[in-house]
């Protein structure tokens, strides 16, 4: 029942900036969710950190350590990424639009409206404000689009839509004012701004400045010895170092002084000299414009993102085009390189698609793209390795599971999935669709090799297959028909009639071939399929039904309505067994058209879809609000509520709204007066406002409303999956993915493993070391439990550890005389935890292969041995006969 977030599917990239850490650890924001690809081994997992909205820029420290994410509220999380926890929350007092840490970790540039604000990194140290505000710069007269630290660390270059760039000198030396260099000449705003470096002396000597209407300044830095003060201004107030303004007596803001600044320190050289205007190139990109930019400074390459899918890589600064390339016809948001240089980053916001590409060998390292619209169904394989899902973009995808990779897409329906199944062999998926066709997909080879259709176009939105494999059936939207065929001939069967309104849920019985559905005529029928007599048995409700499912063992039926409750049947006797009432238990938020608070409001307090779990014990419910419900079945009671998502960008998640943003016209909140990117001329492309300009859409903007679509639990029982408003979340109880804070203990010594062993507790010993991570007490631990007590102890040995101590099994058994016992480890390990490590063999693959191989290089040790001492024994033998003879 301890079910914990585990991942999020369907959508890789939902808009921002992406960043690629460490080399190999792609960080990107997903909604009000930050995700973490490994690109050496293809696994993402997701942080179980929330926003309060949705994440609009992301920064890491140069050693990767700390991790800065900032939402649509200004709200920003000060993460530590190793361990996934927040560290520190402060709120910005104006939108920020870019954000950077220095290069040597101590500092944080942030882009706040016209502001440029100079913080103190938090570090590990306990503090009671750990953010503290260092310098202000108030010199922009537009937003901040674009910063960019010096190497060291002594100047920032900045970026701004009043068309300029900006040169500023962050430290303060005393009785010295150093007035920022402005580079002028653009004629559209600036979107990055990037050093050059000379790599003899590692000083900056360049300047590059990329404009949004696709051209490239560079700048070039001349020293200039005595170089003549500013002419004097009358009537103009003075300002401090900090742009703010003098009032004769004092500053208004505390002086922070920087200990370690002299005057004329080494970090001053840039501010002595001048900057020129050495060319000026163009993209040829008209009348696209440009969207995104990065440089490496290492390899001296600028990489470029255009709003028609186009992107650009060129060598500087002699500004050489290497690749001119496109991705696809919309805008690309975010470009980035990694540390070494050789692999791109490109994200697409509107298409949820995220590339990694190696530009020397032209090969891409990472390819991934979620669903356009909401994600319908989903359905995981037997095995519970594979998830499949459908969505409105009429897509099918698979994905692995352990993993969170999309390896397929099946694109072949031309109008939204409605429906997945799974066969029973784990090869086969099959697909209903509005396009009036059911489709069997070969998980092998990748294609559609069956496809069945009806003799007039119908809508399929329902979809249900046999044990046995042999019939399918689907539900129809309009007709309210169920349709039979053939898995092996594709051949229409049987047409099943008697519903009188849309056929939503479809199941086969698990124990018989007795199918079950559902329709909006307040029915349940069960059908015997085999025998072609029509509905055998008919349970009617006193509203809509709306989902029907069977229980594992086929000897409960279970069935929703529109009134909130949750009907149980006794399928064999046709009679009710219980019922739960479920409205105010799904109940909770509010929309922003709603003219009721949510207590009283009617709408989305029913279940669209129910799961019982892999024993029957329980059933999870879900429907349109931004709860999941998990019942318990014998005793009718709520056991636990989740809460999909505390995204304040989504409609539906506030239960209470401020009457604050309630004007003449109307809930401020709805009142479009963002014109900014339409001024610009680009089209805001952002997953919200998809079908704003649709007929029909819904009258807030466009705003995603919260809700949950399908439930689905692994056959294992161990994870189960939500498709929501969200994308697909995927929660486990498998203790992997669970952080034990009992880590932390300052009682994990070597002194209290050994008087563990001295009091004969070695499972407390064990378990400690493993702690501990030392290699000699892991090892002290293992030979002193008794043979008789192995089994019970490796029971007793959390999932967590295990990758350790197979790893000290492959250690020992190189150099250990005692193969039986160490045998006898491996054995009691694979037996006890061997599902666990069937599910996570990825994860345990090293560890395993060390084990493989040494058992191996025993083995053949020992043949060696039996072969020599065999030969041996056989020589005494004919020896021995000769001497008698």
């Amino acid at each position: 029942m301890n079910f914990r977030f585990q991942n999020l599917l369907g959508a890789p990239y939902r808009g921002g900036n992406a960043l690629i850490v460490n080399d190999s650890h792609l960080i990107s924001p997903i909604g009000n969710r930050i995700a973490v690809t490994d690109l050496l081994k293809s696994q993402t997992v997701t942080l179980p950190i929330q926003a309060s909205s949705n994440i609009i820029r992301v920064a890491t420290s140069s050693d990767g350590l700390f991790l800065l994410a900032i939402d649509e509220n200004n709200r920003c999380l000060f993460i530590n990424l190793p361990r996934r926890a927040v560290l520190h929350r402060i709120t910005f007092k104006g939108p920020v639009h870019a954000v950077v840490f220095s290069p040597d970790g101590k500092f944080i540039a942030v882009g706040v409206g016209k502001l440029v604000q100079i913080w103190r990194s938090p570090g590990f140290r306990k503090e009671f404000f750990p953010f503290e505000l260092i310098r202000t710069f108030a010199d922009c007269n537009d937003k901040v689009t674009s910063i960019q630290w010096s190497p060291d660390s002594n100047y920032i270059l900045v970026g701004a839509r009043d068309l300029t760039a900006r040169l500023f000198y962050v430290k303060k030396v005393k009785g010295v004012h150093f007035k920022p260099f402005i580079f002028l000449a653009h004629r559209d705003s600036v979107v990055g701004c990037f050093f050059g470096v000379d790599k003899k002396t590692n000083k900056i000597n360049r300047v590059y400045t990329v404009t949004r209407d696709c051209y490239l300044f560079s700048w070039g830095y001349v020293e200039e010895e005595g170089a003549e003060s500013d002419p004097p201004s009358p009537g103009t107030p003075e300002r401090d170092t900090d742009g703010m303004v003098l009032d004769g007596s004092a500053r208004k803001r505390k002086d922070f002084d920087w200990k370690d600044d002299t005057r004329g320190g080494e970090g001053e050289y840039v501010s002595k000299g001048k900057w020129e205007l050495k060319r000026k190139d163009g993209f040829m990109q008209a009348p696209a414009k440009l969207t995104a930019c990065d440089y490496h400074k290492g390899i001296e390459l600028l990489v470029i993102g255009f709003s028609n899918g186009v992107f650009g890589l060129y060598q500087m600064p002699d500004f050489v085009c290497i690749h001119l390339l496109s991705i696809s016809k919309e805008k690309i948001t975010a470009v980035g390189f990694n540390g070494l240089g050789n692999w791109l980053t490109f994200g697409c916001a509107k298409l949820g698609q995220l590339l990694v590409w190696e530009w020397r060998s032209e090969s891409y390292i990472m390819k991934q793209q979620g669903h356009y619209f909401d994600v319908n169904c989903l359905a995981y394989s037997p095995d519970s390795q594979l998830l499949a899902t459908g969505a409105d973009d009429n897509k099918v995808k698979v994905w692995t599971a352990s993993s969170g990779f999309c390896f397929v897409t099946f694109s072949e329906h031309s109008n939204a999935v409605t429906a997945l199944h799974f066969m029973a062999n784990s090869n086969c998926l099959l697909s209903a669709s509005l396009d009036g066709t059911i489709r069997a997909w070969d998980l092998f080879r990748y294609r559609n090799f069956r496809t069945f259709t009806t003799p007039s176009s119908r809508q399929f939105v329902s979809l249900a297959a046999d044990q046995s494999g042999e019939v399918i059936c689907a539900g129809t939207l309009d007709s309210f028909e169920v349709f039979v065929w053939s898995m092996k001939t594709g051949r229409l069967l049987d047409i099943l009639s008697g519903h009188e309104g849309p056929v939503h849920g479809l199941m086969f019985s698990p124990a018989s071939a007795i199918l079950a559905s559902s329709s909006w005529d307040k029915t349940v029928r069960l059908w015997d399929v085999f025998d072609g007599k029509g509905a055998t048995e008919t349970f009617r409700h006193m509203h809509d039904v709306l989902t029907v499912i069977y229980r594992p063992d086929g000897k409960q039926l279970a069935s929703s309505t529109l009134d909130g409750q949750i009907h149980f049947w006794d399928p064999i006797d046709g009679l009710l067994m219980y019922t739960i009432e479920g409205r105010r238990d799904i109940a909770g938020g509010r929309l922003m058209t709603d003219r009721r608070s949510a207590a009283n409001s009617s709408s989305g307090k029913c279940f669209t879809t129910l799961c019982y779990s892999a024993d029957g014990s329980y059933i999870l419910a879900g429907g349109s609000s931004k709860y999941i419900c998990l019942y318990d079945v014998a005793d009718q009671v709520l056991l636990r509520r989740f809460q999909i998502t505390h995204n304040l960008s989504l409609d539906g998640v506030l239960d209470f709204l401020n009457s604050k943003n309630m004007t003449e016209a109307g809930p401020l909140d709805l009142i479009d007066d963002d014109n900014s990117d339409t001024e610009e001329g680009v089209d805001r492309q952002t997953r919200g406002n998809l079908g704003y300009h649709l007929p029909g859409s819904m009258p807030n903007r466009g705003r995603p409303i919260v809700r949950t679509k399908c439930l689905r639990i692994a056959p294992t029982g161990r994870s189960f999956a939500a498709a929501t408003t969200e994308g697909v979340l995927v929660y486990s109880t498998d203790d992997s993915f669970i952080f034990d804070p009992t880590d932390l203990d300052i009682d994990v010594t070597p002194e209290t493993v050994d008087m563990a062993i001295n009091e004969g507790q070695m499972k407390r010993a064990l378990i400690l070391s493993l702690r501990l991570n030392e290699d000699s007490y892991i090892k002290k631990c293992i030979f002193a439990v008794p043979p008789s007590d192995i089994q019970c102890i490796t029971s007793a040995i959390p999932f967590k550890y295990l990758q350790r101590l197979i790893e000290a099994f492959a250690d020992l058994l190189e150099s250990c005389p005692h193969l039986e016992f160490m045998l006898q480890w491996c054995q009691e390990i694979c037996r006890t935890h061997g599902h666990s490590i069937q599910q996570n063999s990825r994860t345990l693959l090293p560890a395993l292969k060390s084990l493989q191989k040494a058992i191996t290089g025993m083995h053949q040790d020992l043949a060696d041995t039996c072969s020599s001492n065999e030969y041996t024994l056989r020589y005494l033998c004919s020896s021995t006969a000769g001497t008698n003879k």
